[in-house]
């Protein structure tokens, strides 16, 4: 059974992380944003890895659901780490609808704190 609301950013896993708070800015940009806690980090003190492609591929995932109004899946998700993050920094996602197909939709995002990119991802989502 396919669920209608496909919007994971506060429910399951991404609630055990503390959710997402994701907004649509356009048909074709979407925003979120988080604040790195305890739970979020690595033995180095900093923001785990993949916790960063967990709010990427949630948010972009959800994107695609919400400009597709049907459920998606993650096929390929690459991840470039820049930058790292520290507990009580505010992280900003901004996604980008680069196209979609019949059954594809093809996304990137920028994650950043302050004005320094993060992390940068893209992907592909198939359209179920």
């Amino acid at each position: 059974m396919i669920k209608k609301n496909m919007d994971e950013t506060n429910t399951g896993y991404m609630k055990h992380l503390g959710g997402l708070l994701l907004k649509k800015v356009s048909d074709e940009l979407y925003e979120f944003s988080v604040t790195v806690k305890d739970i979020h980090l690595n033995t180095g003190k900093i923001a785990h890895g993949g916790f960063l492609a967990s709010i990427a591929d949630t948010g972009m995932g959800t994107a695609a659901h919400q400009i597709t109004n049907r459920r998606c899946v993650t096929i390929n998700l690459d991840l470039k780490y820049i930058k790292s993050a520290k507990k009580g920094e505010t992280l900003k996602g901004v996604i980008g609808i680069l196209k979609q197909t019949k059954t594809l939709v093809f996304l990137k995002c920028e994650i950043k704190k302050d004005d320094e990119i993060v992390v940068f991802a893209s992907g592909c989502w198939k359209i179920l």
